[in-house]
């Protein structure tokens, strides 16, 4: 090898190597800040730091069966959607979830309860829960009664609404999924605040055999022969699961003994990143629902968000504008998802209907689910994307359309929660991907790949 091809070499593999000498130096440093302070996230900060201008990674062009590119997508949602929702969720409309907890699971009999404190949601008798709980607008439980709660106020259970709240909404059922939301017998107001979604030690056989029943026996992964409809519902709850997976993985118990809690980038990469169409499912579900968002703009700028606090009420309406009516997610992506391609041919109705039945037993399917929190964020979630199917296909297999669209109280509560959810996800996979690929490279498959998306 002659003089002048070793230097091009050397120019050539120099600036790789140091990059990768750099990422470990970086992450052994990191590590070994950890030991010393116990703080997760000052790890995550440091690396992140050195990828932090890296972009696309393994995402780049048009999202599968979508009309936005990964690009704008991650653009929009970090300038406009997550700012917008991360405080539309906080106002007391959108924080309080009504919900049937106790349930009998109506395929097996329930024996996977989880006993550990961060599963349950506590429901207190409200002669327990002090004046500033009660109020939405208070600062929280004082250490002294925190009795019911275990010692852990985010497993609060909050039960108490202002008479005058939700006033003007009727009582509608949501076909696509199977709870009644007219029948509020056992049903009760949990504070989602209080209730974060993510890692309870809710693991093992009984998450398996839920996730195995609604893969297996509802949404099959698609062929590629098999029409787009049963591509769209498999993709649909794929990036549902990769979302609850990734909100396990960004807010995980890292010591038990500190309490301490952050990021597991290992859970994170096994879970999700290292599959691509994973993460392009979640992207995909992202869009199918902001699409439902947009599509019942009429309905949602109108709707009643009356809950007895004037200015927190009128600042929710004027989010919602801002939100429904933002510039730029109107010029970047006018129409996220065109769900006018679908449910045609002589097919078309029976399909929809079979679909709706499956998404009625994956819903059924929650009432399974052994851990409480998990219950919760499962329910909310669920009515959430059946809303979004409601919004844009039909109401018992009949087309809908915005004009005479009619949505409960709470099916408008878990949409706007479950976008929200799936935009943190967004979140985390564009801020944390870079790292993440820095740390351990390879991915299996293409994001064009469907890999079963089955624990």
């Amino acid at each position: 090898m002659g003089q002048s091809e070793k230097e091009e070499m050397r120019r050539r593999v120099n600036p790789w190597t140091w990059g990768i000498v750099g990422a470990v130096i970086v992450l052994l440093l990191g590590i070994g800040l950890v030991h010393r302070h116990s703080n997760v996230n000052s790890l995550i900060h440091r690396i992140q730091s050195c990828y932090c201008r890296q972009e696309g990674f393994e995402y780049s062009g048009v999202v599968e069966d979508c009309c936005c590119d990964y690009a704008t997508v991650n653009r929009i949602n970090s300038e406009v959607l997550h700012p917008f929702l991360q405080q539309l969720v906080k106002h007391p409309f959108f924080r309080y979830f009504k919900v049937k907890l106790h349930c009998d699971c109506p395929f097996w009999r329930d024996d996977g309860m989880c006993f550990l404190r961060d599963c349950s949601v506590c429901e207190c008798p409200e002669n327990e829960f002090p004046e500033t709980f009660r109020k939405p607008s208070g600062n929280g439980l004082s250490p002294d009664d925190l009795i019911c709660q275990g010692g852990a106020p985010e497993a609060a259970l909050d039960r108490t609404i202002d008479a005058k709240a939700f006033k003007g909404w009727i009582d509608v059922d949501n076909p696509w999924t199977a709870d009644d939301e007219r029948d509020h017998a056992e049903m009760v107001y949990v504070n989602l605040q209080l209730n974060p979604e993510r890692y309870t030690g809710y693991t093992g056989a009984s998450t398996k055999k839920i996730w195995d029943a609604v893969y297996m026996d509802n949404c099959p992964i698609y062929s590629l022969e098999e029409c787009q409809e049963k591509r769209m519902f498999y993709k649909l709850i794929s990036g549902l699961h990769s979302s609850i997976s990734v909100h396990i993985a960004s807010d995980y118990l890292i010591d038990a003994k500190t309490n301490t809690w952050g990021p597991n980038l290992t859970l994170f990469y096994e879970r999700i990143f290292r599959y691509p169409d994973r993460v392009g499912n979640l992207y995909f579900t992202y869009l199918f629902v902001l699409r439902s968002v947009m599509k019942a703009a009429d309905f949602l700028e109108q709707a009643d968000y009356d809950t007895g606090n004037r200015l927190e009420d009128q600042n929710t309406e004027l989010l919602i504008k801002k939100l429904l009516h933002d510039h730029k997610l109107q010029a970047s992506c006018p129409k996220p998802f065109d769900e006018g391609k679908l449910w045609k041919g002589q097919n078309g109705p029976e399909l929809m209907k079979q679909t709706q039945l499956q998404f009625r037993n994956i819903s059924a399917l929650m009432d399974c689910v052994g851990c409480e929190k998990c219950r919760l964020w499962g329910k909310l979630q669920v009515l959430g994307l059946g809303t979004a199917l409601k919004v844009l296909f039909s109401v018992n297999g009949h087309e809908s359309s915005p004009q005479h669209l009619q949505l409960q109280r709470n099916e408008v509560i878990a949409l706007v929660n479950l976008l929200n959810r799936l935009s943190e996800s967004i979140q985390f996979v564009h801020e944390m991907g870079p790292v993440v690929k820095a740390m351990f490279g390879r991915t299996i498959g293409a994001p064009g790949d469907q890999v079963s998306h089955r624990i």
